[in-house]
Formats: C-alpha cells, structure tokens, sequence
C-alpha cells in the first residue's frame, strides 16, 4: 500500500471504475507503463485486486477490486476528500477546493459495502 501510485490505481478502481491498463497509465500523472505493470503485478499478489484475461485478439486484460482491496474504500474516499479540501492547489488547476460529490457525481456518496461486493473470479 505505501508504494508510490498504489493509492492512486485503487482510487481509479473505486471512484472512476477504471479497469483496464491504459486507462490507468492515462489518468494516472507521472507513472509510466514499467511501474504500473509492477503495482498491479504487486497488488494482485497482496490480493487486493485481480487480473482476468479474456482470450482474444489482441489479448484484452480487465483488473477488479477484491473483497480486500473494497475494505480499503472509506480510507480512500477520506484520503480523496482530505486532498480536494486542504490541498486543492496540488489537485485542481483553478486551485479551489472541491467535494467528493463535485468531483465524481451522486454515485459516490453511496457507501460502497461488503454486501454490495461480488467476486469477479
């Protein structure tokens, strides 16, 4: 969890549901395909998230959340919401702080639960 951009990919996971590498490697400033690849690879083994491979062509590679990696979502939407208030000049262009809601819509403020979790396996 403490590795440089690991937050950032489960972020994407919960609040933007990305799932695919590129979109990561897109929306995610300053990391580069190399690392990315070793945060997911890491990730996946300390089970907080999961890779499937779908057999086509070319291959299509999507990632889910785990009932582990779900565990970690009020951390994370704290740790977004900290971020848009108190360091608004780091996050946004225009510098003004924003909310959760304001950023990512209604969508987020439903509370995401273990009950509301399936397995992708």
């Amino acid at each position: 969890m403490g590795k440089k951009f690991t937050v950032h990919v489960l972020r994407n996971l919960l609040l933007l549901n990305q799932n695919r590498f590129n979109q990561f490697l897109e929306s995610i400033d300053g990391i580069n395909p190399k690392t990315l690849s070793v945060r997911l690879r890491e990730m996946e083994k300390d089970g907080l998230i999961t890779r499937k491979i779908y057999p086509e062509t070319p291959p299509r590679v999507e990632y889910a959340i785990t009932e582990k990696g779900l565990a970690l979502s009020p951390i994370i939407m704290q740790m977004a919401e900290f971020s848009m208030k108190y360091c608004s000049n780091d996050v946004f262009k225009d510098g003004k702080p924003r909310t959760l809601k304001q950023v990512f819509g209604t969508k987020v403020m439903e509370p995401l639960s273990h009950k509301s979790f399936k397995n992708p396996k």
